[in-house]
């Protein structure tokens, strides 16, 4: 599985991009796993209002699905599971 997450937003504004492709890593079914969980999430968040200013905004792309967008504050667990071992940051 190939999983993009594309962060954008923040105090700098500078776009931050990881690819990361599933087979043969250690943590591959883990990261397999949180995609998926990700991607069957509802969304039940309230509609878009003045939003956050310097907020990050996140982009997922699973493989050839159509890409679903995010943003912070209020990422779900999964959602922050997700960023942390894509990404590699811890909040």
């Amino acid at each position: 599985m190939r999983i993009r997450l594309v962060r954008s937003g923040g105090l700098l504004g500078m776009p931050r991009r990881a690819d990361v492709d599933t087979f043969g890593r250690p943590d591959g079914a883990e990261l397999e796993r949180l995609a998926h969980e990700v991607l069957a999430e509802p969304d039940n968040r309230p509609p878009a209002g003045p939003g956050v200013p310097d907020a990050y905004h996140y982009t997922l792309t699973v493989d050839d699905q159509p890409p679903l967008e995010f943003t912070d504050p209020g990422l779900t667990e999964g959602q922050l599971q997700l960023v942390e071992r894509v990404l590699g940051e811890g909040f």
